[in-house]
């Protein structure tokens, strides 16, 4: 007998190639009149560019986002969205940029209109993060979940094979963990397989010759993940995944790409329903979903190991101390001995899946 709850998530999304014109009729439709617009530096004069044509509708820049969020950086920027007296917040970017965005929005109460330019999937959750001291906090909170996305493949074009490939890994984690979180549903599950399908057939295509219809499918795969995870819990990999960026300042989609296959072999035998479907959303019927997934990062050139990350294996005992306290729900028990396993196997870029 079916037994779930579901609560869609109130969110507009556009989707059109070219459809970042429509930027300020989106924030019309918002009822922004002072934005402030949220980047990184690298992609600040592409931003200035993007929006000169009604720049003087902008509040002001804030190119400031990083990875992970450091606590120094959300606080610098919240001081300067007061400054300028803004309503409003349009990210502009992949994660980091909506992580800044979010941070800003969790105390001040402002709406985020995102416009992605990578996969990461963030800008369809209400989960936010933020790193202090080495340690990376997260948590929920439906005011930071962006009221508008835009997805506007035409500004993924500048996206490199070697920084799409991750980003890519990272939104199919949102949907291979949701197909075995304890609050998962059969809606879940069917955005799930079909975001996994698009982002399996999309990235290998990005590494060995990109197009615009391949471009177009990967964010729509990724919009597809990210809305995963804004309708289901973290489970081990996201664990793993916090841990390693807060606490060792890894590359936040690189790890992600790393540890996803480990992670659903770990939890294979206890989720043997998610490790089949995974296997055929990426054309492997009959196969293992885990090794499915190490030949996709294979092939769309993503990452394999935390060695080539930058890891020391020395701090693999610590990393498992710090990612089986306080655990996330998880099909499989988590214990120190088997996420110390797991970390060995991801550091070694393991094939055994």
């Amino acid at each position: 007998m079916l037994d779930f709850t579901y609560e869609p998530a109130p969110v507009r999304v556009v989707f059109a190639a070219g459809a970042v014109a429509a930027l300020p009729d989106e924030c019309d439709r918002l009822g922004l009149r002072r934005p402030v617009v949220v980047c990184t530096p690298g992609q600040a004069g592409t931003v200035r560019e993007l929006t000169a044509g009604y720049a003087d509708r902008v509040a002001g820049y804030l190119p400031r986002a990083v990875m992970h969020v450091p606590v120094a950086v959300a606080d610098d920027a919240r001081a300067a969205v007061r400054d300028l007296d803004a309503d409003g917040l349009v990210a502009f970017g992949g994660g980091s940029a909506v992580g800044l965005a979010k941070a800003v929005a969790l105390t001040e109460g402002l709406p985020i209109l995102a416009v992605p330019t990578t996969y990461a999937g963030s800008e369809m959750t209400p989960v936010w993060g933020l790193t202090e001291a080495g340690v990376k906090r997260t948590g929920r909170d439906p005011r930071v979940r962006p009221r508008t996305v835009i997805y506007d493949p035409d500004l993924t074009r500048a996206l490199p094979a070697g920084v799409a490939g991750p980003s890519g890994m990272n939104a199919l984690a949102h949907a291979v963990e949701a197909l075995y979180a304890p609050d998962r549903s059969p809606p879940i599950e069917l955005l799930a397989r079909e975001g996994i399908r698009a982002l399996g057939t999309a990235l290998p295509a990005l590494v060995a010759a990109p197009d615009d219809e391949h471009r177009a499918q990967a964010l729509y795969g990724a919009w597809l993940c990210g809305t995963c995870l804004g309708g289901t819990a973290m489970s081990l990999h996201h664990k793993l995944c916090h841990v390693l960026g807060g606490t060792f300042d890894l590359p936040h989609a690189g790890a992600h790409a790393v540890i996803l296959p480990h992670a659903l072999a770990y939890n294979a035998a206890h989720a043997p329903d998610a490790d089949a479907a995974v296997a055929r959303a990426l054309g492997e019927p009959g196969g293992a979903g885990a090794a499915a997934l190490h030949r996709l990062a294979a092939a769309a050139g993503a990452p394999r190991s935390l060695a080539a990350l930058g890891m020391r294996e020395q701090d693999l005992d610590r990393a498992a101390d710090l990612a089986t306290r306080d655990p996330y729900a998880n099909p499989r028990p988590v214990t120190r001995a088997g996420v110390r396993t797991l970390l060995q196997h991801a550091y070694d870029g393991e094939r055994r899946l």
